[in-house]
């Protein structure tokens, strides 16, 4: 209410909802496969699986022996996966995700918040990963993806690598950030990988994303969905192939995310801000060293809402995460705000 009564109204930066039209192929696409009477494939069509492993090959670099798998969306793949594994703990990290705390408790499992040194992880049956974070921005370092690897062979540990957000390096000329397959080396045996098209393809409204790894888990995981009617629509899938087979949309929507970060961050940092991590992602993740709803306070008071950081964990508490999911007018008009 306080951000609201700015003179020119708010500014939401609090909440990662893309804004940026839908590519006009993919809406064509989606239209021309809307006489669908049939029941789709709860495993994909044909056109769909060549289309996802053709992506997981090109982009993620996986090799060896792997299938696919396409979900409703990354957030009910999240929030299911330990009660279709029946897993007994769940392991994630200390800032993060809050769906990885609440898939443990669907599915009535321990649940324990770890740092990022997997070599003092207890054991757990499943391990949820997320690179590049959403909050933080952090990525993995490929050392410390093989030890995540090792840490899973020597527990017969899942490990879930939630890779949502690896299209969008903070530096638009600097490499993509590592998937963990890459780090397996072709032996995938209990890895799986989690992507999602409503970012990489302002497609949210579509519900749109794939499951990649262990071909024997993502069987198990297949005959429970297809018995819990957890099947893409038709026309969503014809629209992912369409979406999937093209990296130009993607790659000007990174340079959409990253001309925005060059306008909010340095507007937040002359106000105190300290960045870190943001390696990658749709966040900028920053603290002044005082308690979140503070912050949250003082921006509030600038017209801008932003969101604090104990949303994602109580290590968070002192930060506060900046959503890049705003139209180039909204950025520019906030990082006025705060400059003012």
């Amino acid at each position: 209410m306080r951000a609201k009564a700015h003179p020119e109204g708010a500014i939401d930066l609090s909440v990662g909802t893309p804004v940026d039209s839908t590519p006009d192929f993919i809406q064509q696409e989606l239209s021309n496969s809307s006489n669908s009477p049939g029941y789709p494939l709860t495993i994909g069509s044909p056109a769909l699986r060549e289309a996802m492993r053709s992506w997981a090959i090109n982009q993620l670099g996986i090799t060896g022996d792997f299938d696919v798998l396409p979900t409703i969306g990354s957030k009910e793949f999240i929030a299911w996966l330990p009660s279709i594994l029946e897993s007994k703990k769940v392991l994630y990290p200390k800032i993060a995700y809050p769906t990885y705390l609440v898939s443990a408790l669907i599915a009535h499992a321990k649940n324990e918040a770890v740092d990022t040194d997997p070599t003092k992880w207890p054991e757990a049956d499943l391990v949820w990963v997320n690179s590049p974070s959403n909050p933080t921005g952090r990525v993995t370092p490929f050392s410390e993806l093989e030890e995540i690897i090792k840490y899973s062979r020597k527990n017969n540990s899942v490990i879930v690598s939630d890779e949502c957000y690896i299209n969008f390096p903070a530096d638009i000329n600097a490499a993509q950030p590592i998937s963990i397959f890459k780090a397996a080396a072709g032996n995938n045996e209990n890895l799986l990988g989690v992507y999602s098209l409503s970012k990489r393809s302002n497609m949210a409204g579509y519900r749109a994303g794939l499951v990649v790894g262990d071909s024997a888990l993502i069987a198990k995981i297949r005959e429970v969905r297809k018995h819990a009617g957890m099947i893409l629509s038709a026309p969503v899938q014809a629209a992912m192939i369409a979406a999937l087979g093209d990296e130009k949309h993607v790659q000007v929507q990174a340079e959409r995310y990253a001309r925005r970060r060059s306008i909010l961050r340095p507007a937040l940092e002359s106000l105190g801000f300290k960045v870190e991590h943001t390696a990658a992602g749709l966040y900028i993740w920053c603290t002044r060293g005082e308690a979140d709803m503070d912050s949250v306070s003082f921006l509030a008071d600038r017209g801008v809402l932003v969101t604090p950081g104990h949303f994602y964990g109580e290590a968070g508490a002192k930060y506060i995460r900046v959503a890049l999911t705003a139209t180039d007018d909204q950025i520019t008009r906030a990082a006025a705000r705060m400059t003012a």
